[in-house]
């Protein structure tokens, strides 16, 4: 048989040819301006560097003031927990070309961790990324300046941010979550560690995709979290010593969602609702007893917005990830506690991603991330009632304060409007950071002075009327 010239010579070549580049390469040695990977600069942590349980420092002291404005935003989305704030100073219905004042601003670390404000004071949990530590800051509400500081250290990388909670307020304490559920309490005056619990190592939690989300919870003197891990489910706090008060067992070992705790009373009784990983569930806030569960609201991927408690035992559960919203009707049934399903949207009617839908009115608002990112406003029985038009958004905060609405945009861009059963009108409109992105932490305000944050800027912004 007769071979041809390409099935005998140009193997030959090919394989030559491979032995000389093998030769040149090994040859050469080692690439000299190749890095070793390091650990974190991927989202990956090297989990070694966790695995003592860490220890809060001694406050280091600023030169900033506390103003003497009054006005309290105390916790997670308000006092009230609605993001709704009644009275205080009016806001300016219009704003000058240039936008509305901004009083100050200051750089973070990366993250969507919203601010308290208390006595003139501006709280908030930052992540020291040089110092390897999570950071509660004390700041001025007047100019920004530092008043305290007090960390404790703890390595984690940047994975879509890594700050997103917003501390508690409440007695002369500040408690805070970080980003790998340490919970501890700090002295409002001073900064010092009063005590600090680590939920991953003591209470087996599991830290959350994007890292946690659950903002602390004050209610009627108890602190109360979830860390659904192998010892609790929730648990009821005392806030000035970190002892445990009650804890609710975990049996079908649910997971901590980004979602926060919710208060709700529901025939008389004081109860605590949550969205964890694998149903809601309301316990009893006299001993953390479950009253009812329900499994028809799973987490898909993450679940962001915290329940949303209506009247006549109604709470509105929404979410993004491709899943709409869920209003569930709690009723008593041979003497149990159920959780019915009332209605569900699809997600083009309303989905929410990240944040909480406002109820005021006997009306819900939120921005329906599916479509042209409107806000819409529905009825208690999911009815749309309007949208926000050519206006859209992206996935940040909005809040009211009174009779008006403020929208801030992925961007930064805040929009002032009007809000009602009735309708949306916009007033005005300007962007805070030119370059603003990833404008997600929850709003903030006292005083008519506005917080609000990109990711890695703080400003504070004065809307209150001339």
């Amino acid at each position: 048989m007769k071979l041809a010239f390409s099935e005998i010579i140009l193997p030959g070549v090919t394989a030559l040819v491979g032995v000389v580049c093998l030769g040149f390469w090994l040859a050469a040695g080692p690439a000299k301006d190749i890095e070793p990977r390091i650990s974190g600069r991927d989202g990956t942590v090297d989990e070694s560097a966790n695995a003592v349980r860490p220890e809060p420092g001694e406050p280091q002291l600023g030169d900033g003031k506390a103003s003497q404005l009054e006005g309290e935003w105390p916790s997670f989305l308000g006092a009230n927990g609605d993001s709704i704030l009644v009275g205080g100073p009016a806001l300016a219905r219009s704003w000058p070309a240039e936008g509305p004042p901004v009083l100050w601003s200051i750089e973070v670390g990366d993250g969507y961790a919203g601010v308290a404000i208390s006595d003139g004071k501006v709280y908030l949990m930052d992540y020291d990324k040089d110092k390897e530590a999570d950071t509660l800051r004390c700041l001025s509400l007047d100019d920004g300046r530092e008043i305290w500081r007090n960390s404790y250290p703890v390595v984690i990388a940047f994975h879509h941010g890594m700050t997103r909670t917003v501390p508690a307020i409440y007695d002369g304490h500040v408690i805070t979550m970080g980003p790998r559920c340490h919970l501890a309490s700090w002295d409002a005056e001073t900064g010092e560690a009063k005590w600090f619990m680590d939920l991953e190592h003591d209470f087996g939690s599991r830290v959350p995709e994007w890292y946690t989300g659950q903002c602390p919870l004050v209610d009627q003197n108890r602190l109360i979290v979830a860390p659904c891990g192998r010892e609790a489910l929730l648990m009821a706090i005392d806030y000035k010593t970190g002892e445990t008060i009650w804890k609710t067992p975990n049996p079908r070992g649910w997971h901590m969602t980004h979602v926060s705790v919710v208060p709700m009373d529901f025939q008389g009784k004081r109860t605590y609702v949550y969205c964890a990983s694998g149903g809601v569930v309301g316990v009893s806030a006299e001993d953390g007893k479950v009253l009812w569960e329900s499994t028809t609201w799973k987490e898909i991927n993450a679940t962001g917005p915290s329940p949303v408690v209506l009247p006549d035992g109604k709470i509105f559960l929404s979410r993004g990830y491709g899943s709409g919203a869920l209003m569930l009707q709690l009723a008593e049934v041979n003497g149990q506690i159920e959780a019915q399903t009332l209605f569900e949207l699809a997600p083009k009617q309303f989905s929410s991603e990240q944040q909480t839908p406002i109820f005021r009115d006997e009306h819900l608002y939120g921005i329906r991330k599916i479509g042209a990112k409107s806000m819409v406003c529905l009825d208690s029985a999911g009815n749309e009632i309007w949208d926000s038009g050519s206006d859209r958004f992206g996935l940040g905060p909005y809040m009211f304060v009174n009779d008006l609405l403020l929208i801030l945009d992925d961007d930064s861009t805040l929009t002032l409007a009007e809000a009602s059963p009735t309708g949306y009108k916009r007033l005005a409109q300007h962007t805070i950071f030119p370059d603003g992105h990833d404008a997600w932490g929850p709003l903030a305000i006292a005083s008519g002075r506005l917080l609000v944050r990109d990711m890695t800027r703080l400003a504070c912004v004065d809307l209150s009327a001339p």
